[in-house]
C-alpha cells in the first residue's frame, strides 16, 4: 500500500510492489490450489494530498485520481500479481473507517483532549521532544526537524479526539516476546519496536482527529462534522476494509478475504504505525493480528536520499523500459532483498545485474540447446539409471538447493533464496566449460548426462524463479517443454529423467533498448 504521496511513484514504491509480489507468487508456487489475496492501492486522504491539490488549483479527489493512475500502470507494466487495489477514497473504505471509529467509541476507547506537539505536515504526524532537533542555517534561519526522517517540524496545539492505545501496550508488548517473536522482519526491527513498547513510560495516547477546518480532505468523524478522522485510523483501516470490513458473516473476521494477512510488506519509514498503531485497534476490537510484518530498508542514490528537488529520484518506469521488468525484479530482489541497509541505486549496478542473469541463465540456456549438442544427443536418449560423476554431482547440488530455497523464502529471506539458485546455477555452467560436451572428443555418455543434468538443473530452476522473474521463468519452462501444470513446487525435484522435447533458438534476455541513468 503506498502510504499517501504526491508525485509519480520512484522506485522505493517499486521495490515494496515487486517484495511483496514475490511472496505472493511464492505463496501460490508452495500452494497452487489455496487463494492468494493481494492487496495494493493508494492511500490518498491528508493534509500534503489537500495542500498538492490546492497548489495545483484541483479538486483533491481529481488529483488523487490522476495519481493513482500513475500506480495502477506502475503495478501493471512491473508484472505485480495483485487482487486488489485499493483507494482509501473509495465509498466502501470511508463506511469501514466510520464503522470501526464508531466501535471503538463504543468501547470507550476514544475522547477528546488537548493535543500539543511538534507537527511534520509531509510525515503526518507528532514528534516528541526527544525526536526533534534544532537546526540553523547560514543564512541565519532558524528551524525544528524530525531526528528521524528529518522533515520540518512546527510546534502545534489543538483539541483532537485521542485513541487510548496506553490500555493495550502490555498486551502487544507480550505478543511481540513471547506469542509472535518473529512477527517482525528484520529482526532488528523487531527488537526496535520491542524497545519502544518496554520503555518505562507508557506511550502517549494517540491523535485520531484533526480540526476539519484545517484538513477537510478525508473522513469525517461521525456525529462530529467539525472533525476529521486522521490517518492512524483512516489509511491503516485499508487492510480490513480490502477484506471486506466490517465483515457480515458471523465469526468470520475477515477469514474468507484473507484476513488475517501472512504478510505485510512496508517501507522502514512508517514501521511504528504498522507494528504499533495499527496492532492496537485491532486488539482493542479482539480482531487477529498480522502474522509477519516486513519493513525495508530504502533505496538511496550515490548514498544521498532521493529528492525531487535535488533530481536524484530513480524512476522505475525508464529502468523497466530500457532493461525490461525482470531484469530490473531481479536488481530489487538480489541487492534489496537483505532488507536490513538501505542500498544505493545505480545504472551501473542495474547493467551489471543484467549481465549476471544473462550470462547465468540465458546464456546457459543458448549453450546446452546449441545445434551441435542437440546434434550430438539425438537418438540417444539416457537409458542408464546413473549419470557420470560430474553430472551426477550438479543432479544432486540441485536438489540440495530446493529444500533450502524453501527455507529462505519462509523466513522472508529473499535474498539468501536467490543466492541458492544462483549457486546451483554457477555449477551447471563451471560444468558445461569442464566437459565441453560441444567437443568432438569429448565422449558420448558424458555429452548426453552433461546434456540432461543441465536442463533438469534449468527446468527446477525455473519453477523456483518464478515469483522473482515471472515472465523470463515462463518463457524458460514453455522452451523446455515443461507442462504449465506441472509447474508448483511440488514438481521441483531434480531427477535422473530424459529430457522433454526443448525449444531452442529462443534468446531470454534481450540486450538493453537504451541507455538511462
Amino acid at each position: 500500500m503506498a502510504a499517501a504521496f504526491i508525485d509519480i511513484p520512484h522506485i522505493g514504491h517499486l521495490h515494496s510492489l515487486v517484495t511483496a509480489d514475490i511472496f505472493a507468487r511464492y505463496a501460490r508456487l508452495e500452494n497452487p490450489h489455496r487463494p492468494v489475496y493481494f492487496m495494493t492501492g493508494t492511500d490518498e486522504h491528508g493534509m500534503k494530498i489537500q495542500k498538492a491539490a490546492q497548489a495545483r488549483d484541483m479538486d483533491p479527489l481529481s488529483f488523487c485520481d490522476e495519481l493513482s493512475e500513475h500506480f495502477r500502470a506502475l503495478v501493471k507494466k512491473a508484472n505485480i500479481s495483485s487482487t486488489r487495489f485499493s483507494r482509501t477514497s473509495e465509498p466502501q473504505h470511508r463506511e469501514a473507517v466510520q464503522h470501526l471509529w464508531r466501535k471503538l467509541d463504543a468501547r470507550g476507547l476514544l475522547y477528546k483532549g488537548r493535543h500539543s506537539g511538534w507537527y511534520s505536515v509531509s510525515d503526518e504526524c507528532f514528534y516528541p521532544d526527544l525526536q526533534v532537533k534544532r537546526v540553523s542555517t547560514p543564512g541565519g534561519e532558524d528551524y525544528h526537524v524530525s531526528t528521524e526522517t528529518g522533515s520540518r517540524v512546527e510546534w502545534m496545539e489543538e483539541e483532537n479526539y485521542m485513541f487510548r492505545q496506553s490500555v493495550f501496550q502490555d498486551v502487544l508488548r507480550s505478543h511481540y516476546e513471547s506469542v509472535n517473536p518473529r512477527a517482525i522482519y528484520p529482526p532488528q526491527h523487531h527488537a526496535d519496536i520491542l524497545q519502544t513498547l518496554s520503555g518505562p513510560v507508557p506511550l502517549e495516547d494517540l491523535s485520531v482527529s484533526r480540526p476539519r477546518s484545517r484538513l477537510s480532505w478525508g473522513v469525517p468523524v461521525p456525529d462530529d462534522p467539525e472533525h476529521t478522522i486522521y490517518v492512524w485510523i483512516d489509511a491503516l483501516t485499508v487492510y480490513l476494509s480490502s477484506s471486506g470490513y466490517p465483515w457480515t458473516k458471523e465469526g468470520d473476521l475477515g477469514v474468507s478475504r484473507g484476513w488475517p494477512p501472512n504478510v505485510q510488506v512496508i517501507g522502514k519509514d512508517i514501521l511504528r504505525f504498522h507494528a504499533i498503531y495499527l496492532p492496537m485497534m485491532l486488539l482493542a476490537l479482539d480482531l487477529p493480528l498480522s502474522q509477519r510484518l516486513l519493513s525495508h530498508s530504502h533505496w538511496t542514490v550515490n548514498r544521498h536520499k532521493m529528492s525531487k528537488s535535488v533530481g536524484n529520484v530513480a524512476d522505475p518506469i525508464e529502468a523497466i523500459d530500457e532493461f525490461s521488468i525482470d531484469v530490473v525484479r531481479w536488481y530489487l530482489a538480489r541487492v534489496g532483498g537483505h532488507f536490513r541497509d538501505d542500498v544505493d541505486w545505480s545504472h551501473e549496478q542495474l547493467q551489471k545485474h543484467a549481465r549476471e542473469i544473462t550470462s547465468l541463465l540465458g546464456n546457459l540456456f543458448s549453450r546446452i540447446t546449441s545445434a551441435k549438442i542437440r546434434a550430438c544427443v539425438k537418438g540417444h536418449d539416457r537409458v542408464d539409471s546413473q549419470f557420470v560423476p560430474e553430472a551426477a554431482s550438479l543432479i544432486a547440488s540441485t536438489s540440495l538447493a530446493v529444500p533450502l530455497y524453501c527455507e529462505n523464502m519462509r523466513a522472508m529471506r529473499v535474498a539468501d533464496a536467490l543466492d541458492g539458485i544462483v549457486a546451483v546455477l554457477q555449477e551447471a555452467n563451471l560444468l558445461m566449460t569442464q566437459t565441453k560436451p560441444w567437443a568432438p572428443n569429448t565422449s558420448l555418455q558424458t555429452v548426453v548426462d552433461v546434456y540432461a543434468a543441465v536442463l533438469e538443473c534449468l527446468r527446477v530452476c525455473g519453477i523456483l524463479l518464478q515469483p522473482f522473474i515471472p515472465s523470463k521463468a515462463a518463457l524458460l519452462l514453455d522452451s523446455l517443454g515443461v507442462p504449465v501444470d506441472e509447474r508448483s513446487l511440488q514438481f521441483a525435484q531434480a531427477e535422473v529423467r530424459s529430457p522433454a522435447a526443448v525449444r531452442p533458438g529462443v534468446i531470454l534476455f534481450e540486450k538493453p533498448s537504451k541507455a538511462v541513468s
